[in-house]
């Protein structure tokens, strides 16, 4: 994309920002490019006064899960599970307009000592617990909104993922041994085992980078992936993070 095209983008999500916030002073609003993405998504700072910004999202409408991603927060905020919160959603053009909860996230700590990071992984592991242990019925309705839960093929999918990404691309194990490993029965056995056991609420991507530490407490973000599964997926993603060294 040309720095032209960038502008005019940046221009329009402007004046989309004006006509939904018609109380900012157009000339104090300013929109900034934030670097970091995924899931099909782009996320803008909207500086609306030297002391407030929010938050912008543009979301691609052809990507299922990122159309859940305003129900999800609304169902967090509603069981005091600490989130971003929404402003407006445009669902037509695919905006929100969220809470900026600041740019340090747990992986800003990795490089600080245990005794520093352990008040923010334990606030975080307390946050989650929260969505692991909400009753069937409070979240029957949120349900229906979230993406395939896990079942024995996604636990099969994510296995593939493992063989091509991890052994295949990171490792650079031959094919032929890869395919050799991706066929071995007791992979479908756990596949079967696992998706036998009762599922709770999970994020699905609950790592550092996931994580927004505001006032010592940690905040989730991300989390459009939330759907039905075993609470040790979330505590394993958190705990053998591949982005942090645990050593220190």
């Amino acid at each position: 994309m040309t720095s032209t095209s960038r502008s005019a983008k940046t221009d329009l999500l402007l004046r989309q920002t004006r006509i939904h916030f018609p109380r900012l002073e157009e000339a104090k609003v300013k929109i900034t490019p934030i670097e970091k993405g995924g899931s099909d998504r782009k996320f803008y700072r909207v500086r609306c006064s030297p002391e407030q910004t929010i938050i912008l999202v543009k979301y691609n409408l052809e990507r299922e899960e990122n159309r859940h991603y305003v129900a999800i927060a609304e169902f967090l905020a509603a069981h005091g599970i600490r989130a971003p919160r929404i402003y407006f959603h445009d669902a037509g053009e695919g905006l929100i307009w969220i809470e900026d909860l600041g740019k340090t996230d747990l992986w800003s700590y990795r490089e600080e000592s245990w005794l520093v990071r352990r008040a923010f992984y334990e606030s975080a592991l307390a946050e989650i617990a929260k969505l692991h242990c909400l009753p069937g019925e409070a979240t029957e309705t949120i349900r229906q909104s979230l993406p395939v839960e896990f079942d024995a093929a996604l636990y099969r999918w994510e296995q593939n993922y493992f063989f091509e990404n991890c052994l295949g691309r990171f490792f650079k194990l031959p094919a032929p041994a890869i395919s050799e490993l991706a066929t071995l029965p007791r992979l479908g056995q756990m596949a079967d085992e696992l998706a036998a056991r009762p599922r709770v609420l999970v994020h699905r991507d609950f790592q550092s980078q996931n994580l927004i530490i505001r006032n010592g407490q940690a905040h989730l973000i991300d989390f459009q992936g939330m759907r039905p599964g075993l609470a040790e997926y979330d505590l394993a993603s958190l705990l053998f993070d591949p982005y942090v060294n645990f050593t220190k």
